[in-house]
């Protein structure tokens, strides 16, 4: 098993915030199974402020290149994912287009 750790950014809006909080209590029955599709055995999300921070444990055999050539073949996925384009802001730093942007990890207890 294999740990990510990603960041990304949410518009500076009270009122969207909440709606970003409500979608992701509800989240599509679609965009949760491809998830899970592509290996991920474990998923949260974390927000501080406007800052996301996504935690992902996944098996062996996920890679970040067959997650997203899965999701671009996925209507639904691309659906999802404009949608949050309303909520959601690319870190400083981020490629145009790039919204989770993974974190390198720089301390560990064990």
């Amino acid at each position: 098993m294999h740990r990510y750790a990603l960041a990304l950014d949410l518009t500076d809006d009270a009122q969207l915030i909440k709606e970003y909080e409500h979608w992701h209590s509800n989240i599509w029955p679609e965009i949760k199974q491809s998830i899970i599709n592509a290996g991920v055995q474990q998923m949260e999300i974390y927000r501080y402020g406007t800052r996301l921070f996504m935690l992902m444990e996944v098996d062996d055999q996920f890679t970040f290149e067959a997650k997203s050539a899965a999701d671009a073949n996925n209507p639904k996925v691309q659906e999802w994912e404009a949608l949050m384009w309303k909520y959601q802001v690319a870190v400083p730093g981020a490629k145009p287009g790039e919204k989770w942007v993974l974190m390198n990890r720089i301390f560990a207890l064990n």
